[in-house]
């Protein structure tokens, strides 16, 4: 895309995504996220029914008279969007491509922080970092970030996940939210246990973007001509009732060896299709997680 269209797209994301966040996503982002921690706001007197274990006892000495501390939650978080910007982003079955997805989604996420005044950051990543960009905050910050989710162009076109979460928690001192974008084609074992390090660090929030093709072949064709993007491999399909019942198995598998891995961590993952408005399952994320929290 020449700058003309980069500029086009991104104003088009920006238009669409207030939207958005200014009708839904910023009072349910809000509720969905606890703040980092709590701050201390003031003393006044104890009243029956307070909490004896606030009572701050240097200024009951001195007045003679109870007093308890109050306390405020700190509302300013750290959001971090991980993205995959793998060559098997660049793929797409319908409207759109899984790395336009992506940036719909990030997009989502980083207007709704900043509607909460939280600092954003971001990290590309392939088989190696392709770019870090520092949590800050602002609206000028947030165009740059979706500027470099729609016109980046990766050196890399395989995927390390290990190293993008392995840098993360090294890099990031903070805790904060953690949102991990990608198909996740890649083996498990290949970033099992730094995602589990990562969980721990952070509040992660897995988003697996998925194409309908990747789970069943279209019957109206006898064979296709396929290119693996990682690799440029490039074959020809049988397109074979058992190729795609094998295929409907694999991706079947697939998303419940992630099941099996994302729920020990206590982590929920957001599934959103290329076909489908981004919005929607965050939206039902952002709901249920908020019910979780009530509970």
């Amino acid at each position: 895309m020449d700058t003309a269209e980069i500029l086009k797209k991104v104003r088009q994301i920006e238009i669409q995504t207030n939207k958005l966040v200014s009708e839904t996503f910023a009072g349910e982002y809000l509720s969905a996220f606890k703040g980092q921690g709590i701050e201390f706001a003031e003393v006044r007197e104890y009243t029956s029914g307070d909490d004896v274990r606030a009572i701050d006892w240097n200024v009951t000495a001195r007045t003679g008279v109870p007093f308890i501390k109050k306390y405020n939650e700190t509302r300013e978080l750290t959001l971090v969007i991980a993205c995959d910007v793998s060559a098997s982003q660049r793929f797409g079955s319908v409207d759109k491509l899984k790395q336009e997805t992506a940036a719909e989604l990030a997009a989502l996420f980083a207007f709704s922080a900043m509607r909460n005044n939280d600092k954003v950051g971001l990290l590309l990543f392939s088989d190696k970092i392709e770019l870090f960009v520092p949590p800050k905050k602002g609206k000028k910050h947030i165009l740059r970030l979706i500027r470099e989710l729609v016109a980046f162009e990766p050196q890399g076109h395989g995927t390390d996940m290990a190293l993008a979460l392995k840098t993360l928690v090294q890099v990031l001192r903070r805790q904060g939210i953690l949102v991990l974008i990608s198909d996740y084609l890649s083996p498990l074992e290949q970033f099992e246990k730094p995602l589990k390090l990562a969980a721990k660090k952070f509040d992660l929030i897995p988003v697996v973007v998925t194409d309908k093709l990747e789970r069943g072949l279209p019957a109206c064709a006898a064979c296709m001509t396929v290119v693996d993007p990682e690799t440029g491999q490039e074959g020809t399909l049988a397109l074979t009732a058992a190729m795609n019942q094998r295929l409907q198995e694999d991706a079947r598998q697939r998303t419940e060896n992630l099941t099996k891995l994302f729920n020990p961590l206590k982590v929920e993952p957001i599934t959103v299709d290329t076909a489908q408005p981004a919005a929607d399952p965050v939206i039902a994320f952002f709901r249920r997680r908020t019910r979780q929290l009530k509970r």
